[in-house]
């Protein structure tokens, strides 16, 4: 599922070198996996610090992962960028090397909860959220935002990892008839979840997270992908050249489009890689370049940091599902409850 993060940034990386690299040198990724980010995980990040000695650390593929690697770099003091984590107690903890580039949860769940209002009127939802740490706070952030406008669902299921059956929950939610359904979950568990609604009868709109908006939700929702919407993270059709030269690249090297999260890492991989063009290797250094090259333009738009390190670029417009392909919103749809 994470293969084409590892794709993003190797793209960037090598047009790093393709323009002559560090001062001439190549520059060289180094990788370390695993399934266990509090258990193997810890040592792998402190593997790279201490034995590999890199420069940054770019990463990781989660928010358990990130705070993991986070509380590393605060001692060994060096940069932490983070691609695609949406969880902004990460950069909460006020630590001042760690940058986060995708839109915290506090960023595009106000537009998914104002999106479901206005499309059900006065009509009721049900929300089905994972308990992984991620999906938790997501959900979380969207009950808070939705109680600030006097909403809230007519049913809440909470469904742990490896849940055996899903057949007691749709029962309820059918008992519960709701107008339209909320997904917070992984890209996986929320796929298994839109298939369950669509095969149980569901025919109601569906929204889900930025998480339905990556490749493997779209493999393996199939068809019953159809018609969920979701925050625009990134939209491939800015029509900008730089954006279209990573779609093709991308496309060349998988056979299949980016997803939000390959290109927040590509983006992610680029400014740390001018970061250190600018500083040279030195890890202070290059956490101040880090600080001071934004506003910066990516594929994905303007990385600016608030002052906690996270990007603030706003998510302003929904997409669409249509034929597995994530279609944006008209721009300037009015997304503001009336």
């Amino acid at each position: 599922m994470h293969g084409d993060l590892w794709t993003a940034a190797t793209l960037a990386v090598e047009e790093a070198n393709e323009t002559g690299g560090l001062h001439g040198l190549p520059i060289r990724l180094v990788a370390h996996w695993s399934e266990n980010p509090w258990g193997t995980g810890v040592t792998q990040v402190a593997r790279m610090v201490h034995e590999d000695q890199v420069w940054a650390i770019l990463g990781s593929v989660d928010g358990p992962g990130t705070h993991l690697a986070e509380q590393i770099v605060v001692k060994a003091l060096l940069p932490l960028v983070s691609p695609v984590s949406t969880d902004d107690s990460v950069n909460l903890a006020g630590v001042p090397w760690m940058f986060s580039l995708a839109p915290g949860d506090h960023l595009w769940v106000p537009l998914l909860a104002r999106g479901l209002l206005q499309a059900i009127g006065d009509g009721s939802f049900a929300l089905l959220a994972a308990t992984d740490h991620d999906s938790r706070l997501a959900a979380r952030e969207l009950m808070e935002e939705l109680a600030l406008l006097d909403r809230g669902p007519a049913l809440r299921i909470d469904l742990p990892p490896g849940e055996s059956s899903l057949a007691p929950s749709l029962q309820r939610l059918r008992d519960a008839s709701p107008t339209a359904t909320v997904v917070i979950a992984g890209s996986t568990e929320s796929a298994l979840l839109v298939r369950a609604l669509r095969q149980g009868g569901f025919a109601g709109p569906i929204f889900g997270g930025p998480q339905v908006g990556r490749r493997a939700f779209l493999d393996s929702a199939g068809a019953a992908a159809e018609g969920v919407a979701l925050p625009l993270l990134f939209d491939p059709t800015s029509g900008r050249p730089e954006t279209e030269l990573f779609l093709q690249r991308f496309q060349e090297r998988t056979g299949a489009r980016p997803d939000w999260a390959a290109a927040h890492t590509y983006d992610a991989t680029r400014l740390l890689l001018e970061s250190i063009r600018q500083a040279g290797l030195n890890r202070a250094a290059i956490r101040q370049a880090l600080a001071q090259l934004t506003p910066w333009q990516g594929v994905t738009g303007i990385v600016d940091w608030d002052p906690t390190g996270q990007n603030r670029r706003p998510v302003r417009r929904l997409a669409t599902i249509r034929g597995g392909i994530i279609v944006p919103d008209q721009p300037g749809l009015d997304h503001r409850l009336r």
